[in-house]
């Protein structure tokens, strides 16, 4: 089986070909934009079929990253797997920002337990703890600083996303640290899907309400008849 991956949970626009059948990808392409998901997914995804010598038709199945990351993009990716999966009549299978960062982590520090940790603004952090199975144990939740430099002191834990620094300042203990980013390499998503399997469509994981909020003072009052 063939799986398409997509990742538009942080600034990458990312899309990669895996068969599952011979473990290996087999052509990926990404993009670092920042901003723009909507308007180059598409063209993301033509460019890995391409270098992958496949088309739509030929795949199995589509992964996608469920975030936590950027609301839009989370909703992008999702949207578009969700949209390709029902067009092909193929399942679609989330997978979440903090699981990848972990998995990625793990394939260096192995037998450890990791905690994968994101910057989510407002002194807040996006945080799951994973055992040294990789079996999730807390969260995916929003912690502090200080929780999230808990339980990794109590767990001795590998430190991985784009908060890793931060816990280990707080920590003062020379945690080992993986990867410091906000996304983990497209083809864990891919993996990660196929080790799933089939289930509930994705669905984009959202861990605080959005930050732009509706301006009150420009609402119009109803008018009475």
């Amino acid at each position: 089986m063939k799986v398409l991956a997509i990742d538009c949970a942080a600034s990458l626009c990312a899309a990669c070909v895996y068969d599952a059948a011979a473990g290996r990808e087999l052509g990926r392409a990404v993009l670092d934009l920042g901003k723009g998901h909507a308007e180059h997914l598409m063209a993301v995804i033509a460019e890995a079929l391409n270098a992958a010598e496949t088309d739509y038709p030929g795949l199995g199945a589509i992964a996608v990253s469920v975030g936590p990351g950027s609301f839009t993009g989370v909703r992008v990716g999702v949207s578009t797997a969700r949209g390709l999966a029902l067009a092909l009549k193929i399942p679609a299978i989330g997978v979440t920002t903090l699981e990848a960062l972990a998995t990625e982590a793990a394939a260096t520090f192995r037998g450890r337990a990791v905690l994968a940790a994101l910057d989510a603004g407002r002194e807040e952090i996006h945080a799951a703890l994973y055992d040294k199975a990789l079996v999730l144990t807390y969260g995916p939740a929003v912690a502090t600083l200080p929780e999230a430099t808990a339980l990794a002191m109590d767990n001795s834990a590998v430190l991985a996303g784009t908060a890793a620094a931060r816990i280990a300042g707080l920590a003062g203990l020379g945690l080992d640290i993986g990867p410091q980013t906000a996304t983990a390499d497209i083809l864990i998503y891919a993996r990660l899907a196929v080790a799933k399997g089939e289930g509930e469509r994705p669905k984009p994981l959202y861990l605080r309400g959005a930050d732009a909020k509706p301006q009150a003072g420009f609402i119009l009052s109803r008018q009475q008849n």
